[in-house]
Order: structure tokens, then sequence, then C-alpha cells
């Protein structure tokens, strides 16, 4: 199909673990994408990625992970419409002049693999985290009608602290969704700290994590009974849509 060379790249800290690779290096090889590499650039300081756009001509496009969807947004020459909104970047695209443009996939990844799961009842959902894909997530629920609130470790604006959810807002919120890498991979035993018990078969419960493929969260929320769902489709939705933007 293609023989220019092109490299994309994953931009996060301690990625090795990272989804997007393994899945673009296959996607490369099944598809007959020839001279199309992806590569993960692992920085412990989002200083350090200005050098990475210098020294690598070639990169046409990056994916964008924690912990820098938001902190990234400074070193971009312009941002989409809807990236803008979200206030979160996840994948970058790079012309042959060098500039650099964010866009945000993870709401349409996230939209798309929620939708099935809708009930009417499903009305109202608990944001767990308040970072970058937090703001994803609250976008594509807005697209959705759907009302929301964050829950932080701290309670502000919008948001409650985790000591405020009860029998009560369990009634009232009907989808949980996990923004937080809290029981990802190795710490696999962790779990946000919230009354599982008051989880219901009306529930959904969803993990933005998807290793593992079953966390804590989603294995004590099906144990009441709640639909579960993990990150996994969300990712591939979103990797397709930054294929998508990356060659159009």
């Amino acid at each position: 199909m293609d023989t220019i060379q092109k490299r994309f790249g994953l931009l996060g800290r301690n990625i090795n673990y990272s989804f997007s690779r393994g899945y673009f290096t296959e996607k490369f090889s099944n598809e007959n994408w020839l001279g199309c590499t992806y590569e993960n650039f692992d920085i412990q300081e989002i200083t350090a990625f200005p050098e990475i756009i210098q020294n690598n001509p070639t990169i046409r496009g990056l994916n964008v992970t924690i912990p820098y969807k938001e902190v990234v947004i400074p070193f971009l020459d312009k941002l989409s419409k809807k990236a803008a909104i979200i206030g979160a970047v996840n994948t970058i695209k790079i012309s042959k002049k060098g500039k650099l443009k964010g866009y945000n996939t993870d709401y349409y990844g996230f939209k798309k693999s929620l939708e099935p799961l809708l009930q009417p009842h499903h009305k109202k959902a608990l944001i767990l985290g308040t970072g970058g894909a937090s703001k994803g997530v609250a976008f594509a629920l807005d697209e959705l009608g759907i009302m929301y609130i964050f829950v932080s470790r701290v309670a502000n604006k919008n948001t409650i602290d985790y000591s405020q959810i009860n029998s009560s807002v369990f009634d009232n919120y009907q989808i949980i969704i996990n923004c937080t890498p809290v029981g990802t991979s190795p710490n696999t035993e962790s779990f946000p700290t919230i009354p599982y018990e008051c989880f219901t078969e009306k529930h959904i419960a969803y993990d933005l994590i998807y290793n593992p493929a079953e966390t804590q969260f989603l294995k004590k929320a099906a144990a009441q009974g709640a639909q579960t769902k993990n990150g996994l489709d969300m990712l591939i939705f979103q990797a397709e849509k930054a294929w998508e933007i990356w060659n159009k």
C-alpha cells in the first residue's frame, strides 16, 4: 500500500506496557503498510518533547498517554476544535513542514464503546479521576446527553470526594467510570475506594484500564450484578481514529 518511510509513536512516561506499539506494529504488518514503524518515546519530563521532534524529522504522528495529555498542549502549534474544548490531547499530527496539531480521539473511542451498553435509565455518571482522560470521557458524555460529576480526593466545583459516595449517590448515578490508573498492572490488587456493595444490575462499571482485562474495580462491580466494560475497545477505536487523522 505505502512504501514511503513514515514513523509514528507513543509519548508517555514508563510506557513499556503500552498497547499502542504492539497494535500498530501488527496493523502495519497485516495491512501491508510498508515503511511504517511505531515506537515508544518514553520521557520523564514533558520538557524533553521538543528534542524528540527535532531529532526525529520523519515522525508523522504521535499518540499521547499519561501523564502528558494536558501538559503537551503548550508545545503544539494548533488544536482541533474538540481538543481545544476538551483541554486534553492524545493524538498529534505532524505536517511535512513540522507543524504540530493536537486532537482528542479518547472521547470518540469512549463514546463508541459505551453506546451499545446504554439503556434508557442510564442518565447520570460518576467520573472517577480528573486527569486528561477524564476530560475526554466528560466530553463524550456531554454528546450523549448524560449528566456527570467528577470524583477526586478533594471536593470542589462539579467534583465530590470519595467519602461522599454512598447508596443515595449510586441510586442517582447509574454509570461509574474509572479514569484513574488505580488497578492497572503491575498494581493489580488496587481499586478505587467506593462502596461496591451499592452496585446493582442497573449499573454500568466502566474501567479505562485494559491491563489487566478485569480489574478489581470491575470484579467487585460484577459480583453485585453490574454490567462491566474495560478500556480495550475504547483504545482500538481511538487508535483507528488517530490513524485516520494521520493519513487524511
